[in-house]
């Protein structure tokens, strides 16, 4: 093995990881379509990706680009940045040449890079001037891109350090600790999955994007790698819970499971304990500005669960809620959300997209960076935060305001639905439509009235979706896994998976 490379003293993450290249040099680092990559193997994979990217003659400090699926090798040369200090940009492959053309040219990514040995994607030339980069920025993640071109977040190695050291001793993660990885590598959740696990010493069963949807297949991984931990969006246990009701299968090597990125429907939360009889159940919530801030445990010894919280603030996060008038909320009340975080970015990289999103405290009370997060929350007399809506999602029906994301609450309360999204269109004559794409649980029967009704008995009138396409295949995804509500507006034509669509008076 070659030697060790310099690294700066500080470097939680690489410090964690190189130890474990020394003394656990042939423990499993990695797992994927059966065959596992040590961490000796790793690194020196890594090391050779650190002599490609000196080869490139970079200037100090300049990035790159790491256009790949998720793979070993792809993390060897994500590896291989951090172990020389070179920031990279990394996106999401689902986007379109011309969206990541952009963001590579925003960034100032002048070499867009595969595995060594792997086909490199060929892009059109970008047309954005480079922006400066932060000091410290290690990861540059991108949002959804759900309003347009994605946003690049640049995280600081101070932050990722500071996210790994909390989360391993929180979640028990260490050698011998089998972590599932199934969101994809670009998204937020993998400083969890994947960096805290590797800096740690645990092993990561890495989900292939091809099989990610597939609910039988990843059942059978998380069973047949005995994994310790899940961690994944709402959608994914949905998958597990029908493949697992099908099989009669439980997975009980499986001490937490952590959801987060959206509301979980109340027939999945409901599956949980008997899918993972021994676990430990958790709602995270976080951005990708801010990555995880807030906590709350299920009580799995329930048979009936109530809407589930948010929870508490992580040690270090501090959240401030204000009213309508900008007044702060103190003790029970509702308003929107701002947090302060010891693991977030200090900004979009191009700071005309804040929109005052990245602010100083918002009554200049502190010096701490605030990032507004635009959520509406409720704090209860415990101090336990419920999201009740958006604030962006705010639209006018026959001049009543409602809340696109409140809309969605209600209807995944209802026991046979897996998957909701709702949209607002214009409309001449309303101003908005609501439009509501909904999965149905298989075997339920689920049609538009049924729904209709059961939107009355917890909305306003207005608030009730005027057109409620129920399906029963997944609804359109974005890349992070999210429902992608941009998508659900098309004609029923055109969306073969609709199978029944009504209209509410």
């Amino acid at each position: 093995m070659t030697d060790t490379p310099p690294r700066p003293p500080a470097d939680e993450l690489l410090t964690g990881f190189l130890t474990h290249v020394r003394e656990r040099p042939d423990a499993p680092a990695l797992l994927q379509h059966g065959e596992e990559t040590t961490y000796r193997t790793l690194y020196e994979t890594a090391d050779r990706e650190r002599e490609r990217l000196a080869r490139l003659s970079l200037a100090p400090g300049e990035p790159v680009g790491v256009l790949a699926p998720k793979s070993p090798g792809t993390i060897a040369l994500v590896l291989a940045c951090l172990l020389t200090g070179r920031p990279f940009l990394l996106p999401s492959p689902a986007l379109a040449d011309a969206q990541l053309a952009e963001l590579f040219a925003q960034a100032g990514c002048r070499h867009v890079l595969a595995p060594r040995g792997e086909p490199e994607r060929v892009l059109p030339p970008g047309t954005a001037e480079p922006l400066p980069l932060p000091a410290d920025t290690a990861f540059m993640l991108t949002t959804s891109g759900s309003t347009g071109l994605p946003k690049i977040v640049p995280l600081g190695r101070g932050a990722v350090d500071r996210f790994t050291g909390w989360a391993g001793p929180a979640f028990g993660i260490g050698p011998g600790t089998t972590v599932l990885n199934h969101a994809p590598l670009n998204f937020d959740l993998c400083l969890f999955d994947v960096w805290t696990t590797l800096a740690h010493g645990g092993r990561v069963v890495l989900v292939d994007p091809a099989i990610a949807a597939d609910g039988r297949r990843v059942l059978d991984l998380v069973a047949r790698h005995e994994a310790d931990i899940v961690q994944a969006v709402p959608m994914l246990y949905g998958l597990l819970a029908d493949a697992a009701r099908r099989t009669g299968t439980a997975l009980p090597s499986v001490r937490h499971v952590l959801f987060t990125g959206d509301a979980v429907p109340d027939r999945t939360l409901a599956e949980l304990p008997r899918l993972f009889p021994n676990a430990r159940l958790y709602n995270v919530y976080g951005c990708t500005e801010t990555n995880d801030s807030f906590i709350h445990e299920v009580d799995t010894g329930t048979t009936a669960f109530p809407p589930v919280p948010v929870g508490l603030p992580l040690p270090g996060v501090r959240a401030l809620v204000l009213d309508d008038r900008g007044a702060p909320v103190e003790g029970p009340g509702s308003g929107e959300l701002y947090v302060s975080t010891p693991f977030q970015a200090p900004g979009y990289l191009d700071p005309t997209r804040h929109r005052g999103k990245f602010t100083g405290h918002p009554l200049g009370l502190d010096d701490r960076p605030w990032f507004r997060t635009g959520d509406l929350v409720r704090r209860d007399t415990d101090g336990r935060l419920h999201l009740t809506g958006r604030a962006d999602f705010q639209v006018k029906v026959r001049g009543v305001a409602v809340n696109t994301a409140e809309i969605e609450q209600v209807l995944l309360r209802h026991p046979a639905v897996l998957e909701a999204g709702v949209v607002a269109r214009p409309d001449p004559l309303t101003g908005r439509t609501l439009v509501a794409g909904v999965r149905r649980a298989p075997g339920t029967g689920l049609n538009s009235l049924q729904l209709k009704e059961h939107c009355a008995r917890g909305l306003p009138g207005a608030a009730v979706p005027t057109v409620l396409r129920i399906t029963d295949e997944p609804l359109p995804k974005t890349s992070t896994g999210k429902v992608d509500r941009n998508a659900l507006d098309r004609p029923a034509e055109r969306r073969p998976a609709v199978t029944n669509e009504g209209r509410t008076s």
